[in-house]
């Protein structure tokens, strides 16, 4: 509780959880009135034994039929409603959080050593529905009647109440031992599990790479083996809580019967009447119900708050977003100064010392060898990745004055691997935005060179692309992804090798969209190796080794690093000449 992050994180659970507390009171209240009516069978026994069988009065019988028909009718019904009102209360719990827990995945995703939570997350958060939905919640309401069924046990006999006293003593401590010897087990299972799941969606990704070098066997040797010790964990766990509740089952009907057998044992010395021998077997099974359901559930009850901790510790991790108070539409005018960047969950900067401005209608490239922090610092400036020291300011304001969304808007990112989403081009590029103009998707093709590409497909922009855009090749996804980051005209434009899959067509529609970007005042940055791409910036940037090397107008930064800087030129006229 020491760590205030963690302790938000709790709150926050908290809060979604008492939300609902309406509705547990009231699941409380029916408890109430279920647990006096389940006093209805054993009553009705003393009735039968003592008065109707005794009298043999047969209009007697049938009102006391008719009686307790009514009491289970009623009883049923407050049963079905009770289930139906903490299934609501699940329901609401779960609805609270969803959208919390699916933006944070969001977020823990770009945290390398985190990015198997988020999946978990989601399930965590279904796993505690899935309990309060169910019928382990029973147990904690009708527990407190326990020593109620008890009580009116010792009324009818202190012989009988002292044995249903130890009767349920005793599973207790069944169920103790079935929470201890179980939860290390069901701890490696979940891990195991976890690891084997993670195993196989990594190879999955990698599914092409797999085929073609030959590597299926391999790789299902190892995730077998993986799922093997998951499985030899859940076998444990299963075997251990599987024979507590087969043992609680049997004892608890054992013990129905002993009691019986004291309640006859007591009838035939005539200290109580047969009705109540039966009475006190009926009572004392309603008063280790709720033990031996606590039990049957107890893997439920684990899971639940496992998961319950897993949130706490996630929503530490992934703070709720503070609102930003809503900023004038920024000028295309942006500045860096004294930069150091490191991927989230590190310490160790992969860029550093980073300072330059861009203009509007200026592009900037950025180039060096490969690992010298490009992408690091693409990521940087469109705010993906945290800044550790330095700032990046957007006409004068820094990138976190903007809340996500509207600095979404403000900005235009081509990655190096184009992501794309499993639906129609037109919803891609329209960044899965419901309220746009169908024109602005167009002109954003357009201003890409990609509106005829996507009319000679077979749906043209309604044509459904597969999850990853895996129906379209290389160079059909960096176009796509182009017209994506040119939706909405944004003031701001980065692009990670936007040319790497493009070829000379794509290339000429590449340097003319960055042009068109120019010509309406817009901040374009280009991290780049081929020549085609840095030939229409203005100035450079030189990266080596995460620092930069120099920074200044294109030809003279050329001329200072590259030796060959006459034939960079050379090579990329006949493309900057063709859209010139």
């Amino acid at each position: 509780m020491n760590n205030p992050a963690l302790r938000r994180g709790r709150e926050e659970f908290r809060s979604a959880f008492w939300s609902a507390r309406g509705l547990f009171v009231v699941a409380a209240v029916m408890s109430f009135f279920v647990n006096l009516l389940m006093l209805t069978g054993p009553l009705f026994m003393l009735q039968v034994y003592d008065r109707v069988l005794a009298s043999g009065s047969l209009p007697t019988l049938q009102a006391l039929i008719l009686l307790v028909a009514g009491l289970f009718i009623v009883m049923a019904l407050l049963d079905f409603l009770r289930g139906r009102i903490l299934a609501h209360a699940g329901a609401r719990f779960q609805a609270l959080l969803d959208g919390r827990v699916f933006e944070g995945t969001m977020r823990v995703a770009l945290i390398p050593e985190e990015r198997a939570r988020p999946a978990m997350a989601l399930r965590d958060l279904e796993s505690i529905q899935q309990f309060l939905s169910g019928p382990a919640p029973y147990a904690f309401f009708d527990a407190p009647w326990t020593p109620i069924y008890i009580a009116v046990i010792f009324a009818l006999h202190p012989i009988m109440g002292w044995f249903a006293v130890g009767a349920a003593i005793l599973l207790f401590i069944v169920a103790l031992l079935n929470q201890i010897t179980t939860l290390k087990p069901e701890t490696e299972s979940r891990k195991a599990t976890a690891l084997a799941e993670k195993y196989a969606e990594s190879v999955r990704r990698e599914a092409e790479t797999v085929r073609a070098l030959g590597m299926i066997g391999t790789t299902t040797a190892q995730w077998g083996m993986k799922r093997g010790e998951a499985l030899e964990a859940q076998m444990l766990h299963s075997g251990r809580a599987g024979f507590f509740q087969a043992m609680s089952k049997s004892l608890r009907l054992f013990l129905q019967s002993a009691i019986l057998a004291v309640g006859a044992w007591l009838a035939v010395k005539t200290e109580i009447s047969p009705g109540a021998m039966i009475a006190g077997s009926i009572l004392m099974g309603r008063a280790l119900a709720p033990i031996d359901q606590a039990i049957g559930q107890w893997r439920m009850f684990i899971r639940a708050r496992q998961a319950s901790t897993s949130l706490h510790q996630f929503f530490a991790t992934v703070p709720v977003s503070e609102p930003k108070t809503t900023l004038p539409d920024p000028s295309a005018r942006l500045t860096v100064s004294g930069l150091a960047v490191a991927p989230p969950g590190s310490r160790q900067p992969f860029v550093r010392g980073v300072s330059f401005d861009v203009q509007p209608g200026e592009a900037v490239g950025v180039i060096g060898p490969s690992a010298s922090g490009k992408s690091t610092l693409a990521r940087a400036l469109v705010g993906i990745w945290p800044v550790m020291a330095g700032e990046v300011r957007l006409d004068g304001a820094t990138l976190d004055q903007w809340s996500e969304a509207d600095l979404g808007k403000l900005i235009g990112y081509l990655p190096q691997d184009v992501g794309l989403f499993n639906g129609s081009i037109v919803r891609n590029i329209a960044r899965l935005r419901e309220d746009i103009d169908e024109r602005d998707i167009v002109l954003a093709a357009e201003r890409a060179g990609a509106h005829e590409m996507i009319v000679k497909l077979p749906d043209g922009y309604d044509t459904e692309i597969g999850e990853g855009g895996a129906q379209l090749s290389g160079g059909q996804r960096q176009r796509i992804g182009l017209a994506r980051a040119l939706f909405g005209d944004p003031p701001l434009l980065v692009f990670d090798e936007p040319n790497a899959n493009l070829d000379a067509d794509g290339e000429q529609s590449l340097i003319h969209a960055i042009r068109q970007a120019k010509e309406r005042g817009r901040a374009v940055i280009v991290m780049a190796h081929r020549p085609s791409a840095i030939a229409i910036c203005d100035r450079l940037l030189v990266m080596r080794d995460g620092s930069p090397v120099a920074f200044g107008p294109r030809d003279e930064i050329l001329k200072q690093t590259t030796r060959n800087s006459g034939a960079v030129q050379q090579s990329a006229r006949p493309i900057i000449g063709s859209v010139g």
